[in-house]
């Protein structure tokens, strides 16, 4: 009996720490780093997925070597890469880059992605409940 309730303990704290890490981008590679953004991006709300794909991807320009950029994602919440991606867009505002000079705030740029992203949802007939549509790409 001892044993069984030992094991049932083990089970129950496994469990535990894999749902706690569902919510964290695993970095060990770049297959991983992808899967795991993309099992986050579909649990998060409609309102924060765009957010979270635009700062991932701004970090992913902004970091070109592989090794460092994975090392920089690797146990971020998709809390911690909005604000990454939010401090990154002021600053490429402020050295004046010209794709950012077109929005008045980060909520301006992730209102319209939003709009464009549901306008080429319209235009194309995408059914929003197939999870096989490949993911929309900004050109930041």
């Amino acid at each position: 009996m001892k044993i069984l309730a030992t094991l049932l303990l083990i089970v129950a704290s496994l469990s535990l720490t894999a749902c706690n890490n569902g919510t964290k981008i695993n970095g060990h590679t770049q297959k991983t780093t992808l899967k795991s953004v993309r099992f986050i991006k579909e649990r998060l709300p409609p309102e924060k997925r765009i957010e979270f794909e635009v700062s991932f991807f701004t970090m992913r320009d902004t970091i070109k070597d592989n090794d460092e950029f994975l090392r920089q994602v690797d146990g971020k919440t998709p809390e911690e890469i909005i604000e990454v991606g939010k401090k990154l867009y002021a600053e490429r505002k402020a050295q004046g880059m010209e794709e950012y000079n077109k929005y008045s705030s980060w909520e301006d740029m992730i209102t319209k992605f939003s709009k464009e992203k549901s306008e080429q949802g319209k235009k194309n007939n995408v059914d929003p409940k197939d999870k096989s549509q490949g993911s929309v790409l900004y050109k930041l």
